[in-house]
Order: C-alpha cells, then sequence, then structure tokens
C-alpha cells in the first residue's frame, strides 16, 4: 500500500505529496477543533447543552439562546480560531525559512512591529479613518520592522541565531515604544491599548470576522505555492539552490506572507504570544515535516490553543474576563526557555 498521497494541479505549480498519516492526523485534528469550538459555545457565565449548540450551528436552534450564541460567543470564537491559524501558519513560515527552531512572529519583533504600527493608528488615525484599515497599519509596521532586523541580521548572508538575537532585541525597543506611546496619550486611548496589546478577544464581532477571513483566504493558500522550495531549502541553501529554487526570492515572499498573517492576527487580537513558537512544533511532531501538510496541521494547532486560552480566560475567573494572551505567554515561556536547552549545543 503507497505510503504517499500526491496532489497536483495540471500545470504543475501546485504539487503535495501527503503521508497517509498527515491525512489521520489532519482527520483526527478536524475533530479534535470541532469539539474545542463546540466546547467554547457551550461554556461561559451560563451554560448550552452542546447538543443545542450542534443544532444551532446547522441552523436548527430553539431561539432561546440566540443572542448568547450568535452575537456574543460565535464571532469571539471564530475570530480566536482565524487568529490562532494566521499565527500558526506565521510561526511555521518563520521557522521554515529561518531553519531555526526559536522563530516565531512574536520572538522575533514582527510582532512588536506590529504592535506599533497598530498603537500608532489608533491614537492618532482612529478618528480620521475607517477601524478597517488597522490590519493595514499593522502589517505595515510588521513589514517595515522586518525588512529593518533583516537588514542588521546580514553579514555575509544571515545566519539564524544572529537573527534570533537581533529580533529579540528589536522586539523589546517596540515594546518601549509602544510603551512610550501609551503613556503619553490619553486615558481613553490607554485603556483600550493596554487590553488590545495582552491580546484579548473582548468585543470581537462579526465584523471582525468577515475582515480578518479574506487575509486568511489569500496568504494560506499562496503559502502552498512554496511548499516544494522549503521542503528543499530544509537541506540547505546551496543544495536548494542546485536543485532550482530560488532562495532568495522564495525567502522573501514567504517572509511576505509571514509578515501578512501575522500583522492581520495582531490588527484583530493584540499581542496573543507564543502561538506561532509552539504549533509549527506540535504539528512537526505529529504529522513529520512535510511543509505543505504542515501549513493545514499548523493552523488547526494554532486556532485550537487560541479558543481554549479563551475559554480559560472567560471562564475561569468569572465574572472577570482576562485576556487569553495572559494564558498563551504562561504557556509559550516555559516551551521558549526548553528550547533554548535544547538547542543549547547548536547555538553559534
Amino acid at each position: 500500500m503507497k505510503e504517499y498521497l500526491s496532489i497536483r494541479n495540471k500545470t504543475g505549480s501546485i504539487s503535495l505529496q501527503l503521508q497517509k498519516k498527515f491525512l489521520y492526523v489532519l482527520f483526527l485534528l478536524v475533530l479534535f477543533s470541532s469539539f474545542v469550538i463546540v466546547l467554547s459555545l457551550s461554556v461561559g457565565s451560563s451554560l448550552i447543552s452542546p447538543l443545542e449548540v450542534i443544532k444551532y450551528l446547522f441552523g436548527y436552534g430553539s431561539g432561546e439562546h440566540d443572542f448568547t450564541l450568535y452575537t456574543l460567543r460565535m464571532p469571539r470564537v471564530f475570530l480566536g480560531f482565524l487568529v490562532g491559524a494566521a499565527l500558526g501558519v506565521s510561526g511555521l513560515i518563520l521557522q521554515g525559512i529561518i531553519r531555526n527552531p526559536l522563530a516565531s512572529p512574536d520572538i522575533i519583533g514582527i510582532t512588536g512591529g506590529a504592535s506599533v504600527g497598530a498603537i500608532i493608528f489608533m491614537i492618532y488615525f482612529m478618528g480620521t479613518f475607517s477601524l478597517n484599515w488597522l490590519p493595514l497599519a499593522a502589517i505595515t509596521g510588521a513589514a517595515i520592522v522586518s525588512i529593518f532586523i533583516y537588514a542588521l541580521s546580514w553579514k555575509k548572508g544571515v545566519t539564524p541565531i544572529r537573527l534570533v538575537l537581533i529580533g529579540i532585541g528589536v522586539a523589546a525597543a517596540m515594546n518601549a515604544i509602544v510603551t512610550i506611546m501609551i503613556v503619553i496619550s490619553e486615558t481613553a486611548v490607554t485603556t483600550k491599548a493596554y487590553l488590545w496589546l495582552t491580546g484579548s478577544l473582548y468585543g470581537g464581532n462579526w465584523e471582525d470576522v468577515i475582515l480578518m477571513l479574506p487575509w486568511m483566504i489569500m496568504f494560506i493558500p499562496l503559502t502552498l505555492l512554496f511548499s516544494r522550495a522549503v521542503n528543499a531549502n530544509e537541506l540547505g541553501d546551496e543544495m536548494a539552490t542546485g536543485l532550482g529554487v530560488r532562495v532568495q526570492w522564495t525567502r522573501l515572499s514567504l517572509l511576505l506572507i509571514s509578515v501578512a498573517l501575522a500583522g492581520s492576527a495582531v490588527a484583530f487580537a493584540g499581542g496573543i504570544g507564543f502561538v506561532g513558537l509552539i504549533a509549527p512544533h506540535i504539528a512537526r511532531m505529529m504529522a513529520g515535516r512535510m511543509f505543505g501538510g504542515l501549513v493545514f496541521i499548523s493552523a488547526l494547532i494554532g486556532g485550537s490553543m487560541v479558543v481554549l486560552a479563551d475559554v480559560v480566560a472567560r471562564t475561569a475567573f468569572l465574572p472577570l474576563d482576562i485576556p487569553a494572551g495572559v494564558f498563551t505567554s504562561g504557556i509559550g515561556a516555559p516551551f521558549f526557555i526548553y528550547l533554548l536547552y535544547r538547542n543549547r549545543h547548536n547555538i553559534r
């Protein structure tokens, strides 16, 4: 029996080779993600039967919980899943092109740049321009900082550890800039910005979901176009070039996709940290190293992580609603330390 399943379009521009194991893992993760979504819609200040939630999801609800589900919980849950999926794929891309297990959008400063762009928009332009421009402001900030980090890391090429270390320093600088802007801004903006920076889905609505969805639909499929190139890049730049991969073009294109995904996630949910670091590692443990398959696995794991964190955040300390980013950071920080320890002999 064949161990791999090949999928390609007529022109050959998209070609995926998937392990049968990947398909089993994908099926289980779809079931798990569905369970997490139903659980998140069921629990809260008032409990709703999971069976009743499933009826509502398929349009057969009784009408008793319309406001609670359709207005309060569903948009928040779906937004959280989209944000987590974007962060998971963004982290997978960075770890693939940098070939460093420590890479993620928040660790190397991309999220920090997005935060600066978003905070500048919130403080100086929110009254002038529509809130629909917030994702573009966040992505612009992330792109500028990413180019700056890459330029600082260049010395006859970019070594993975140099990029990570410079990224950590730039991330700290971005946090300082955000803090300064918040301190000198008005009280109303300060309160909103602090809540946003901690990574909260509080107040998520259907408009946010609709605005976030196009970024996912556009950039996650684009990632799949580079599957073969990233798989070849795992062998090193010289080998990838020998196999016909345009290494620098591929790296730049994937970096821009990663910036777009991370920036859009930050724009709608703030600084939810470490999802982009953890999700790709779990995905590789479950499904191997084939990049095309890992895109879907990382998206499902990242989405489930954020939704679960938000469930805990809004139910563990009722009536308080704690930002989901507090819980992802509580898990992610020890995991980052573990990765540093595990890879201590490879750091140079």
